[in-house]
């Protein structure tokens, strides 16, 4: 007979650990379900598409022991890392560089997409299928400014395609999928989420006509020009680019949207070429600053900073330091935002811009032309010295620099201190606009200064290494 009473202990002990291991089961059981519910099964998918995804080697030209690695830009190199390749060490054999990338079928007739720069540079561009088919691959036309070219193979049966989808229905917090060759490993699969959408990335080779979606997807070197997908296995992107500081993934990669894809393949097919609508001007954010000194109630829109010469911005009667808040019905919160909407308008046609002029709200109609290529700008001799009073020594342009540079009038700022500096203004700006008004000449921007009232926010419109760029001079008011 079980004593119970002599050892009261003991049956503690054994009441907490059935407990225990209940609370242990009933959490198991919870676990699962919370798992199986939140984290989806990608093997289908996987299974379903990656016969479709293509790893893609390139050879190109062999380089000159002079100029082998190229140029830099150390600014790009540091924060949008390209998915080529790893780069060689400096005592292996100088062979012809050997690009290692992704792409995928879109028609089972061999069409292949991929990002421009895996493919760029190439003499000769080989495709290996997942069951090892290879072929050599003809180049049928490169977007460069979305990072995109179409490829075409010859083969003898009909290959399997994916389907696209539609990212314009990507939500953010939705589960993608990635399948590509990272650092070489062919057919690797990673997920995640979407991040963000319409991520605007300006750089000097792309622009910034592509809205991007940003996913925290583990994106390596290799993957670039892989498919991005949805749950429903469709294709809503193209891995592209990341952001990094190591050359590796550190959480943020970002992928080009299917549609803008599918229509740059379009025209690729069609023409060999893309078009893009063109506004012709130069933009800038606006700032909280910038916003209270043009009468907005809070920064949105894209603030011209120059209407070219001769574009349809000029002909529709755009104006520097208008703020452009509307194109074609589509509010503009970034000024990153208007580019892509410009880009994707028909050219030739018709559309509908809503600017704020002096405070005011103006609709005005401009005729979309189409992108030509960009051309630099290029720095030449400054002459003559003026002093002002906001700690600003300047000295005017001559007829030379104004046309290497590509302006009218302006300044050259040899010294910055005072006010001045604290706005941010450094020596060698170019100093084209205060207070709304432009700046011609050293008596010029002292007949403007002499105008300012204490207390003012003065927008300054400044060209700082081939780039316009709006400061924000703060005057204090009398003591």
């Amino acid at each position: 007979m079980l004593n119970m009473t002599a050892n009261p202990l003991s049956l503690r002990t054994v009441c907490m650990r059935v407990f225990s291991y209940s609370a242990l089961v009933v959490w198991g059981i919870l676990a699962s379900s919370v798992q199986a519910a939140g984290l989806p099964d990608f093997t289908e998918l996987v299974k379903d598409n990656e016969a479709a995804v293509v790893n893609i080697s390139t050879v190109g030209e062999a380089p000159s022991r002079m100029n082998r690695r190229g140029p830099r830009n150390d600014q790009l190199e540091e924060f949008f890392r390209r998915f080529g390749p790893p780069q060689q060490r400096e005592n292996q054999p100088r062979l012809r560089p050997r690009s290692l990338g992704s792409g995928f079928i879109i028609e089972s007739d061999g069409y292949i997409l991929t990002n421009n720069h895996v493919v760029d540079g190439a003499e000769k561009i080989m495709v290996r299928l997942s069951n090892r088919e290879e072929y050599e691959a003809e180049l049928v036309g490169t977007d460069p400014r979305s990072d995109l070219a179409l490829l075409k193979v010859s083969a003898d049966k009909r290959l399997p395609a994916l389907t696209m989808g539609d990212s314009d229905e990507l939500e953010v917090g939705e589960w993608v999928l990635a399948i590509g060759s990272p650092f070489g490993f062919d057919y690797s699969v990673t997920a995640g989420i979407v991040s963000a959408k319409g991520r605007s990335l300006s750089n000097p080779q792309t622009g910034n006509y592509v809205p991007f979606i940003q996913t925290d997807v583990a994106i390596n070197p290799g993957n670039s020009g892989g498919p991005l997908f949805n749950l429903d296995g469709e294709v809503v992107g193209i891995n592209s680019q990341i952001y990094s500081n190591s050359g590796g993934f550190m959480g943020v990669s970002f992928a080009i949207p299917i549609e803008m894809a599918m229509d740059v393949v379009k025209q690729l097919k069609d023409k060999g070429r893309v078009s893009r609508g063109w506004l012709g001007v130069e933009i800038l954010e606006v700032s909280r600053d910038l916003a209270l000194s043009y009468g907005l109630e809070r920064p949105r829109g894209a603030l011209v900073a120059r209407v070219m010469e001769g574009s349809p911005a000029a002909d529709a009667g755009l104006q520097e330091e208008d703020i452009i808040v509307e194109f074609n019905g589509q509010d503009i919160e970034r000024s990153g935002e208007l580019p892509q909407y410009v880009g994707r308008a028909p050219v030739g046609e018709p559309s509908r811009l809503t600017v704020v002029r002096g405070g005011k709200k103006k609709k005005l109609s401009v005729t979309i032309g189409e992108l030509p290529d960009q051309a630099g700008l290029t720095s030449g001799p400054k002459q003559s010295n003026q002093d002002n009073k906001i700690g600003l020594t300047v000295r005017d342009l001559s007829e030379q620099t104004k046309e290497q540079l590509g302006v009218d009038s302006g300044v050259e700022v040899v010294a910055a201190r005072g006010l001045a500096g604290e706005a941010g203004l450094m020596p060698r700006d170019i100093i084209l606009r205060m207070r709304t008004k432009p700046v011609v000449d050293s008596e010029t921007l002292d007949d403007i200064i002499a105008d300012v009232k204490p207390g003012s926010i003065v927008p300054v419109l400044v060209l700082r290494q081939q780039r316009r760029i709006f400061l924000t001079l703060k005057v204090p008011e009398d003591d």
